[in-house]
């Protein structure tokens, strides 16, 4: 369990080359992904509070990712997080040196309707395709409706993807 004295024992240090260093607390999920136990929510990002720069959207990140706070919490419907997440992602990897490691974790929130294989696939690849990875860090489900029992068709879609490796 995440605690308010676990904020004040963050440490930010300046290394050498004047980069940010932290001692933010993370912790291990289920599947061994290792995340920060204070994510960075992109809700704000979504357009639902006004027009989003996404240029200033992607600068203002790094003073994340500098504090130590490197996972970011998304999903398929908060506009454009997903991209601006893949934007912030392309970045890193493109300047030159050894890019701390991030993790993405999105939402897939279908719409009510059938839930194929293909559906479930679709939706994955656009996440992402907008998020610039190969592989999802982690998938959070959210179902609208559970007395339509397709959900279940989703989570087994979900399960069977994440053995083959794309979550």
């Amino acid at each position: 369990m995440f605690r308010y004295d676990d904020l004040k024992n963050i440490q930010l240090k300046t290394s050498p080359d004047n980069s940010m260093t932290s001692s933010v607390p993370k912790v291990r999920l289920a599947g061994g992904l290792e995340i920060c136990r204070v994510l960075n929510g992109m809700w704000q990002v979504s357009g639902a509070h006004g027009t989003v720069n996404k240029t200033k959207a992607v600068e203002a990140m790094q003073a994340y990712v500098d504090a130590g706070l490197t996972t970011f919490d998304m999903a398929d419907i908060y506009g454009p997080a997903e991209e601006i997440y893949g934007l912030f992602n392309s970045q890193l990897k493109s300047s030159g040196s050894a890019p701390p490691a991030l993790q993405g974790l999105t939402k897939y929130v279908p719409r009510p309707g059938p839930m194929e294989l293909k559906v479930v696939e679709k939706a994955l690849q656009r996440s992402m395709s907008r998020m610039k990875v190969d592989t999802l860090d982690c998938v959070q489900f959210h179902w609208w409706d559970y007395k339509d029992k397709r959900y279940l068709d989703a989570l087994g879609h979900l399960s069977d993807l994440q053995q083959e490796g794309v979550i």
